[in-house]
């Protein structure tokens, strides 16, 4: 019998990279249809033949295409082997809050988000490049992503490349935009849970090819609609035959059938109208039971036709399918403007079971009695939102003001989302009382996450916020970035744009922090580097380096904590997971979610050190647990050896080293 050895995670381990999506699918297609694998290789000539008449192979058949869909599809799919590290020193209220803002390329991000937040996200809102020419279009590169995020965004020598704008003299222009939004709208339907929805805004450049890329990547039968959102009435002064006065917000569901939305909140023309107070307080107004409209004839329906009597001397209402003859008590039955009989809105067995609920009332204009019923305002339902949306809080100036009123001069950001405008969008797509994470991965000054914190202290929501923005470079040659600049300056802060939004992020969390609770104050910082893990780079010129660096996993500048939050990413854990750190035989080791993972990344690991975490095992008693040391941190191949026998005596049978 040989010994069982530790599983190293190396290079080609699925732990060391995020979700491969290609595996993903085809392990899908292998449960619905096996008898089309030979020898673990798609058969699709066999594919064809289990599908039938629903393959389309013709030529002419209708396609959504463009130069360079085939390499973005790639892209989408190629896994990412980036990781997210840890920022203390940037976050607010790190220990306890459930929020997180992500500084990174907001495609590889997505795809570091597919373990931990697999299904698990119920509203995106976006609000990507408008490809007006000016905007700033990130360009991909599926070989390595990675190094192309950081010499696009300065952060490495860069050999010349510059961050540039999409401008329609390159000659693809539509297809650039494409290219970009494409494989990130892929990666984010996975992130939705199965009632989840997505809002995307958009303007008059994109919005056909937009609907096109949602109908191909959601599907057709799962569009919610298409909103004109009218943020300025008065139209845009620079256009030259058709001022502009909306954009689009295009709603989508992940799954119609299980799509769960809400609504508005009713406003001041339909709360006016609630002007009495009963004796709870409570707000409510009279309607009259009585039918209106052009469908209000006895006739219609007879079964709603019927008599309430009302005893002027007990206070007692009766009500009777049949007219009583000859009664004492005052008759009240439904009576049209003209006089003629109309119905009521119930059916009689509906008022029989509801007396209750209703009451007479002499109407002294139209001299007839009539019988109200009491409609609250608190139990009204939410007001369905429409196709247009001509709300005033929509409107673009209101972002500028809200801005401002934070703190920051006009010029700082250009033309922030106003509140209001994602904040309808989060009244439709979550319910009241619903614990869900909201995800906006084009975050540009914040507005999504201020509505979110604003929401949680007003409205007492429980809703998380994952907000990705890039570190885009301001600027002080540019005269559109000079305030901005001038702002970082003084605040001694990178000029990035992604500092601006974390410091509105900060300004907001301060106006609210004593209205919320624990979990929804402040946010985590992470941002999108290269993995922590060192890789083999074969440099001749250097060998006697290399070897020496070789028998080290990790690169020295990287910290426990640096590797720990890669190994949540691998592992699928929720970055805001709680993390506790223990003391064992000397050696710290970080307990996560209550024991389910145990990480220990210290050197010099002896068989005591072991045994006191099989010890911890069983004292923190979780269902399963999971195990990672350093590989070149046992004291000696002997420890390493015997590890996976006493941890495994103890139960714990997934051990890795990294």
């Amino acid at each position: 019998m040989t010994d069982q050895i530790i599983d190293k995670i190396t290079g080609n381990s699925p732990e060391a990279k995020s979700l491969d999506i290609t595996q993903q699918n085809i392990e899908q297609l292998k449960q619905l249809f096996p008898d089309v694998f030979s020898e673990n290789k798609i058969d699709f000539e066999a594919l064809k033949a289990v599908l039938g008449e629903e393959v389309d192979d013709s030529e002419e058949r209708y396609n959504f295409t463009w130069n360079g869909k085939a390499k973005a599809r790639q892209i989408a799919q190629t896994p990412s082997t980036g990781t997210l590290r840890p920022c203390k020193e940037e976050s607010v209220n790190w220990d306890t809050t459930e929020n997180l803002f992500i500084e990174g390329d907001n495609l590889e991000v997505l795809k570091l988000l597919q373990k931990p937040y697999h299904k698990k996200v119920k509203m995106i809102y976006i609000d990507p490049p408008y490809n007006t020419g000016k905007d700033f279009v990130y360009k991909d590169d599926f070989h390595d992503n990675i190094q192309n995020y950081l010499e696009q965004t300065g952060q490495v020598d860069n050999k010349g490349n510059k961050l540039s704008t999409n401008s329609d003299t390159s000659g693809r222009y539509h297809s650039a935009w494409l290219n970009m939004i494409y494989p990130r709208l892929r990666l984010a339907r996975n992130l939705l849970t199965d009632d989840g929805v997505i809002f995307i805004s958009i303007d008059h450049n994109e919005i056909n090819n937009l609907q096109s890329v949602v109908n191909e990547v959601f599907g057709e039968d799962n569009v919610l609609g298409t909103i004109a959102n009218v943020n300025n009435p008065k139209g845009r002064s620079d256009d030259k035959f058709i001022a502009t006065s909306h954009e689009y917000i295009i709603a989508v569901a992940k799954n119609i059938s299980m799509a769960q939305t809400y609504g508005f909140e009713p406003e001041e023309n339909i709360t006016k109208r609630y002007n009495k107070v009963d004796e709870n307080g409570k707000k409510y107004r009279e309607i009259d039971l009585r039918k209106t409209g052009d469908s209000d004839k006895r006739e219609d329906r007879p079964d709603m036709f019927y008599y309430f009597y009302f005893d002027q001397a007990t206070n007692e209402l009766t009500v009777s399918k049949e007219r009583e003859e000859n009664s004492s008590k005052t008759e009240i039955f439904p009576q049209k403007d003209d006089g003629t009989y109309g119905r009521w809105r119930w059916g009689f067995n509906t008022a029989t079971k509801r007396l209750n609920d209703v009451y007479p009332k002499f109407m002294p204009t139209k001299k007839i009695w009539g019988i109200m019923e009491k409609d609250y305002l608190d139990g009204r339902p939410p007001v369905k939102p429409t196709t247009s949306w001509t709300h005033k809080d929509v409107n673009s100036e209101r972002g500028s003001e809200q801005f401002i009123e934070l703190g920051f001069s006009k010029e700082v950001f250009s033309r922030p989302k106003p509140i209001g405008t994602i904040t309808r969008a989060i009244r439709v797509g979550t319910l009241p009382d619903e614990d869900c994470i909201v995800l906006d991965f084009f975050a540009g000054s914040g507005t999504t996450a201020h509505s979110v914190t604003q929401l949680n202290a007003q409205k007492s929501r429980k809703i998380r916020y994952i907000t990705v923005q890039l570190p885009e470079p301001v600027d002080e040659s540019k005269k559109e970035d000079i305030e901005a600049v001038k702002y970082l300056q003084e605040n001694n802060k990178k000029l990035l744009l992604s500092e601006i939004t974390k410091e509105r992020l900060r300004k907001v969390d301060d106006i609210y922090r004593d209205q919320l609770t624990n979990d929804k104050k402040g946010f985590k910082v992470f941002k999108l580097a290269e993995t922590n893990i060192r890789k083999w780079d074969a440099d001749f010129d250097n060998l006697e380096l290399v070897l020496q660096q070789a028998e080290k996993s990790i690169k020295a500048d990287r910290s426990s904590e640096d590797v720990l939050y890669e190994i949540f990413l691998r592992y699928g854990y929720d970055l805001t997971t709680p993390v506790e750190t223990e003391s064992v035989n000397g050696k710290q080791v970080f307990v996560v979610g209550a024991g389910a993972l145990i990480v220990c990344l210290d050197d010099e690991i002896t068989g005591e050190t072991v045994e006191g975490i099989a010890k911890l095992k069983e004292e923190l008693d979780p269902e399963t647990t999971q195990v990672v040391f350093k590989d070149a941190g046992f004291a000696d191949s002997n420890v390493k050896t015997n590890a996976i026998q006493i941890l495994k005596q103890a139960g714990i049978d997934d051990v890795k080293s990294i």
